[in-house]
């Protein structure tokens, strides 16, 4: 196995999670309820802290005198590898919880899997990372049941964000040259042979929601491989990597 294969996946496992992760904590503050902004603001801490050490783990294998922080900090736009569904904005509470369990589905049985990894760091990672997503999965999937299946506003604002979102789930399922050195390795599982467990689970729970699945099934990608991302990126680096650019290695 290459480490340029290897690398390029941790930097997509590192960068869905911190992606996801600012997303999430641009609610701290704002949700309806206390307890939701706890909620929101606790996952986002998971994902940053998985961030951290899949992008760790990406700088040693690069090799390159690069630390997580500077993976995180310093990369521009097309250098990043996060599938685009996660950084789309969050629009309403409906539409963050909606991306979150349409991503929780995927993640968690690839953390899974990925906990028997041959390879000692990516399985440790894994195992630890594997046990904050059930918690995110089962949150997620409660509260689209519960707001799909609650009133007429509630049940239409979520299937809104289900129609938007479904034509990004296809990107998490594409394989492509990494992912099938990956599966060589038996680093990861080819993320092609997770989608039809993905779609039972996600539709068991939708249908529990009394929400329709869209029956279009056209794919936006090229988040994943760095080709395009959306403009809503940019904005996202722009705030996150504000201090650092400003102020270069800046630290306290």
């Amino acid at each position: 196995m290459e480490n340029a294969a290897l690398f390029q996946f941790l930097l997509r496992m590192g960068d869905n999670t911190l992606v996801l992760g600012h997303r999430i904590s641009e609610w701290c503050g704002k949700a309806p309820v206390l307890e939701e902004d706890i909620a929101l603001a606790n996952t986002a801490l998971d994902l940053i802290g998985q961030t951290q050490m899949w992008l760790g783990y990406a700088a040693e294998v690069e090799d390159a005198g690069r630390s997580a922080d500077d993976l995180a900090f310093l990369r521009d736009v097309w250098d990043f590898r996060n599938v685009l569904m996660l950084e789309r904005p969050n629009i309403d509470f409906g539409h963050t919880m909606m991306r979150q369990f349409l991503f929780d589905a995927f993640q968690h049985p690839l953390l899974g899997a990925m906990a028997k990894s041959s390879d000692p760091r990516v399985a440790e990672i894994a195992a630890k990372a594997v046990k904050e997503a059930a918690y995110h999965l089962d949150r997620s999937a409660e509260t689209v049941v519960s707001l799909g299946d609650g009133t007429q506003e509630s049940h239409a604002r979520m299937q809104n964000a289900l129609d938007l979102l479904w034509p990004f789930v296809g990107e998490m399922f594409a394989s492509d040259d990494v992912d099938a050195a990956m599966a060589k390795a038996g680093v990861a599982p080819d993320p092609a042979d997770l989608r039809d467990n993905w779609e039972a689970s996600v539709r068991a729970t939708l249908s529990e929601a009394t929400l329709r699945i869209p029956e279009d099934d056209f794919a936006h990608q090229g988040g994943k491989t760095g080709r395009q991302h959306t403009e809503h990126l940019g904005r996202i680096l722009t705030q996150m990597q504000w201090l650092q650019r400003a102020y270069p290695g800046a630290s306290w």
